[in-house]
């Protein structure tokens, strides 16, 4: 299994070239970043964590999502929330608390997610509304290391919204499908997201999923040619100041992927040079006198 974490735009603009200025959503970046370093911890484990990756990789955006975002909600249901939220989040030891600790573990997956099912559940019962929808979700992707058919049931009806959550469940649905190899249920799924203009997760996540699905079927050069435009875009991506932007962990991994689909189209795609401070200049290379 690769990692479970971004995937961009199919953008065709990649080839001509133009000032391209872009804003990056703090909220995004954020989320990114911690599903790189979730996919750098996973990499590598096999389908059988495959579930929980998907599960985790949402919650990691809906928790960001959450405290980010929910300002509105009360405090007393904020609070229930992140507590139902930790506990999902407690870690797994065999041999329990360590004494003195108040630390929350659990001795497995499974004992956690039920204690956090009901402690999600607690929420929708006694706030309801926009915190409530959360707790359904984080339900949902629970159920998964307890009851997987089940889970998927929930993810299918929360996913026909058009909101947050909605969209992040289709997400964890389409990982799903990847893991039961109904791999163009998948792509089906990702392009849905892909074609949404706030798809909450980053398109370029949702693209690298499609490319590293194609290549599963076969279908290299329209993976490459994925993988071609998230690098090409990120390579030549400028901020509102003209400056280059740093590239994200789903532009390094494309350009990567493209290398070793097709070296050749790799090498058209240049690498921006970071700006120097004043007064300074580029060092030269001792071989290049």
């Amino acid at each position: 299994m690769a990692r479970k974490r971004r995937f961009e735009q199919l953008q065709a603009a990649a080839a001509a070239p133009q000032d391209k200025r872009i804003y990056t959503n703090p909220l995004q970046k954020q989320a990114s970043e911690q599903l790189d370093e979730i996919g750098k911890k996973l990499e590598g484990k096999g389908k059988t964590i495959l579930y929980g990756v998907a599960a985790l990789i949402v919650l990691v955006i809906l928790v960001t999502l959450f405290f980010n975002y929910s300002r509105s909600a009360s405090g007393k249901a904020q609070t229930a929330l992140g507590k139902a939220i930790e506990t999902s989040k407690a870690t797994i030891s065999e041999t329990g608390t360590p004494a003195g600790s108040t630390t929350k573990t659990f001795k497995t997956e499974k004992e956690r997610a039920e204690a956090a099912i009901i402690e999600f559940q607690a929420v929708i019962d006694k706030f309801g509304g926009d915190v409530g929808e959360k707790a359904k979700y984080f339900i949902a992707v629970s159920k998964l290391d307890v009851d997987r058919p089940a889970a998927i049931t929930e993810l299918e009806g929360l996913s026909a919204a058009n909101s947050d959550v909605g969209k992040l469940a289709k997400f964890a649905l389409a990982q799903t499908r990847v893991g039961d190899n109904k791999l163009d249920e998948a792509v089906a799924l990702f392009q849905e997201l892909e074609k949404m203009d706030n798809p909450v997760v980053a398109k370029d996540t949702l693209n690298f999923e499609i490319a590293k699905i194609y290549e599963k079927q076969g279908k290299k050069t329209e993976a490459a040619d994925i993988y071609f435009n998230i690098a090409k875009v990120a390579s030549e991506a400028k901020d509102l100041d003209g400056k280059p932007v740093s590239q994200s962990q789903t532009a390094i991994d494309a350009k990567k992927k493209l290398t070793d689909l097709d070296p050749e189209r790799a090498k058209q795609i240049v690498e921006p040079t970071p700006d120097l401070p004043a007064g300074s200049s580029a060092s030269v290379p001792l071989n290049a006198q």
